[in-house]
């Protein structure tokens, strides 16, 4: 590392007294590239002036002078700023001695700012004999206030290395001098009276250049190292401490406190460096860094009987629906619901976890209250119908689309406690238009069915059944639980062949329990819509080739409920019969008119027969 510095000096007496080198006695500090900067302005007068070249003469006889050791170069200012030699001017001290007797002053203003800048730029350089690794000493004789500003270059000066000492006469400014020079300042700042003591700065300065080690012969107060430079020292620190603005004491560097860390959770300081933590609850991660929950339940390191929750480096227990924790706070007991409630169940009551629910003898069938008993369930519904939204049915088509659901849906008993309807669109994406249990009359339906917009694009059959299973028959959109064994059925309408696998989620939703009818239009595939609808196929399955015919097929769907009530039968079937509740439901509201009708031709048959009787009279 180089050593650069300019140098401001005030009168000291060193408190160690050393013999001084004498004239067949040269320094021997090494190697020094030193540049003495002189104010000739006019304040100096001219045998003050002599007194100063007396005063570079004298130090250089003490010197070890030559290329390879010291090397001297004198620059001269006042308003500006001349470089009388540099540092590779001359090898021999009589050939400097020559150069300095004849210097003429300049004899003009004190620009002591501009001389540093021009000491900084141009003589400490390579191009003029400055030597890498060779500590660089400037030494500043000024007797006056410098008439520009000082501060901000001679610190520019003392960063790039270059060690200042000031030696003020006379007139000169204080605070211009301690400005100048380098720390400690009572090594580098030197104030005399008149020139004519000046000569005591060149014992002092040839005393610290000549060698002394000031860290071993002086109290320098470092309070961890000392280190040392020709005349003068400075202070360090060790590694992880800070030097304060005194110089000399040191503080610990505390990178966290700094926030110079990437510790997630805890920063553990030492002097300069720092290491991580965790909380408590949580592992420090291989990375020295980051940290992660310790996770007992995960570990197994736990004893609750049925659900254990974990939170950082610690657990809780919990137990499953329809059982309550006990005291222990880690094993469960079963609530057992049918004895603790007021059931209502007619027959018989079942206890599950945390619920419990009806059941009916053989031959009969649960109401739809859930308690109550009899021979024929009546006829409610959850009904979910897949309308096909792709690009390829077209706007005018999608709107008998929407007719032929509201005929379906004319033909239902809809109400919050009988048949619950729910739509779907699809196209490339799904979406719920309603759920189950949005609308309650039949009406509702009818008016949200004709505001659905047309959503174009893709046909993607798959996925609409897929979240008809997943989600249009859950709790959450309507459906009612599947302990209340109401039929729950699907309608997919679609007019194209499906642009995804419609295969695993086509069977998911019969295993689901979810009878499924499939009606096609146009290019509607068969083999799609038979992989659809539910056993028998031929019940659950229809096809047209014309969307204007799709009215025929909403019809069709009513009349074959019961085949036998369509063929003009008027026996009233068992309702419990029909193999499918939309079946009952259509099958009932057709017997019914049949046997209005019946009853209508009875009555006149009877009125016919009396008047025949009162016109015999």
């Amino acid at each position: 590392m180089r050593l650069c510095g300019f140098i401001v000096l005030t009168l000291a007496v060193l408190a160690t007294a050393r013999p001084k080198a004498g004239p067949n006695q040269k320094c021997k500090s090494g190697p020094v590239d030193l540049v003495f900067l002189i104010d000739s302005s006019r304040s100096v007068r001219p045998h003050e002036f002599e007194t100063m070249r007396k005063f570079m003469i004298d130090i250089l006889a003490t010197l070890d002078i030559g290329l390879n050791a010291t090397r001297v170069g004198v620059v001269q200012y006042s308003s500006q700023v001349r470089s009388e030699f540099s540092l590779k001017t001359h090898a021999k001290l009589d050939a400097m001695v020559k150069g300095i007797n004849e210097i003429i002053p300049l004899a003009q203003g004190t620009m002591t700012g501009l001389a540093i800048k021009y000491v900084m730029n141009a003589a400490f350089i390579a191009e003029e004999g400055d030597r890498p690794k060779v500590p660089n000493v400037a030494v500043i004789v000024t007797d006056g206030r410098p008439q520009d500003r000082v501060a901000e270059v001679a610190a520019e000066a003392r960063e790039k290395g270059i060690e200042i000492y000031a030696v003020g006469v006379a007139r000169a400014d204080m605070t211009s001098l301690r400005a100048m020079a380098s720390p400690p300042f009572e090594d580098h700042v030197f104030l005399v009276e008149s020139f004519d003591l000046i000569h005591q700065f060149g014992l002092q300065f040839q005393d610290k250049l000549c060698g002394m080690d000031l860290c071993l012969e002086s109290d320098h107060g470092c309070e961890h190292i000392c280190e040392s430079s020709p005349g003068s020292y400075h202070c360090l620190c060790l590694p992880g401490y800070t030097l304060n603005d005194d110089g000399k004491t040191c503080a610990a560097i505390d990178l966290c406190t700094e926030g110079k860390h990437d510790c997630e959770q805890i920063c553990v300081s030492a002097p300069g460096v720092f290491t991580c933590d965790c909380n408590e609850g949580y592992t420090l991660n291989e990375d020295k860094k980051t940290c992660t929950p310790i996770d007992l339940c995960a570990e197994g390191k736990h004893d609750c009987e049925q659900i254990c929750i974990s939170a950082p480096g610690v657990f809780t227990c919990d137990c499953n629906k329809g059982f309550k924790l006990n005291k222990d706070k880690k094993t469960c007991t079963n609530m057992d619901l049918c004895n603790t409630v007021e059931h209502g169940c007619e027959h018989q009551c079942v206890s599950t976890p945390g619920s419990y629910y009806c059941i009916c003898p053989e031959g009969q069938l649960l109401q739809d209250d859930g308690k109550s008993c009899g021979t024929c369930k009546s006829a409610n519904i959850d009904l979910v119908l897949l309308i096909d939204g792709s690009k390829s049915v077209r706007p005018q088509n999608f709107e008998l689309v929407k007719k032929f659901v509201n005929q379906v849906v004319d033909s239902l008993d809809v109400s919050a406690h009988g048949t619950r309807v729910g739509l779907v669109q699809y196209s490339s994406r799904v979406r719920t238009e309603f759920p189950l249990n949005m609308y309650h009359t039949a009406d509702e339906i009818k008016a949200a069915v004709m505001k659905v917009e047309y959503m174009e694009k893709g046909t993607m059959t798959g996925l609409a059944l897929k979240h008809m299973v997943e989600n249009s028959f859950s709790e959450a959109e309507g459906a009612r639980p599947a302990s209340r064994n109401i039929p729950r059925i699907g309608l997919v309408f679609t007019d194209g062949r499906s642009q995804d696998d419609i295969t695993e989620f086509a069977k998911k939703a019969k295993e689901a329990g979810i009878t499924m009818y499939a009606v096609g239009v146009g290019k509607a595939v068969e083999d799609e819509l038979r992989e659809i609808a539910s056993e028998p196929v031929e019940k659950h399955f229809y096809y047209t080739t014309d969307f204007t015919a799709i009215s025929t097929i909403a019809e069709n769907l009513k009349l074959n409920v019961c085949p036998e009530e369509s063929q003009g039968e008027i026996e009233v079937k068992d309702p419990c019969a029909c193999e499918s509740l939309v079946e009952f439901q259509q099958a009932t509201m057709s017997s019914l008119e049949q046997l209005t009708q019946k009853l209508a031709g009875m009555t006149a048959r009877l009125e016919q027969l009396e008047n025949q009787l009162l016109s015999r009279k």
